[in-house]
């Protein structure tokens, strides 16, 4: 099933659905022995020079005892936008950061996925939703 790649089309179709729970960033320096990796389960993962950057449930993250900076509301973008679909991801960056929302990106295959301070996550779902409205709207 390919995705949509219609902007119109996407920003109508958000969507958006705060997932439970709190998320947290968390590095993971290179030499770290990897049992302290064994059982965990991120919802995203990225390899850089500095270092394995893991997406965790805060809890998870404070039981394998991994420091953080921020914590997170995850919001899923229901749509099943395309991989190669142009101008979304600016669309509602630009909204939220009119209401002084940062964001968070990570897309996957069907969805894409913002993090957004966690105290202001609720209020970064109403802002995508009227964004949404306005959109099917014309």
């Amino acid at each position: 099933m390919s995705g949509e790649s219609d902007l119109r089309k996407l920003l109508s179709a958000m969507r958006p659905e705060l997932n439970d729970g709190l998320y947290v960033f968390c590095t993971i320096p290179g030499d770290t022995d990897p049992e302290a990796l064994a059982g965990l389960t991120p919802v995203a993962s990225i390899l850089e020079p500095e270092g394995l950057t893991l997406v965790l449930g805060q809890e998870e993250a404070d039981e394998a005892g991994f420091p953080y900076e921020y914590t997170a509301g995850w919001i899923t973008l229901r749509v099943h936008s395309s991989l190669d679909a142009v101008g979304l991801t600016a669309a509602f960056a630009t909204e939220l950061g009119v209401h002084g929302l940062s964001c968070n990106v990570i897309a996957g295959y069907h969805h894409d996925h913002l993090f957004v301070a966690a105290d202001r996550a609720a209020e970064a779902v109403a802002v995508l939703e009227a964004l949404a409205a306005r959109s099917a709207e014309g």
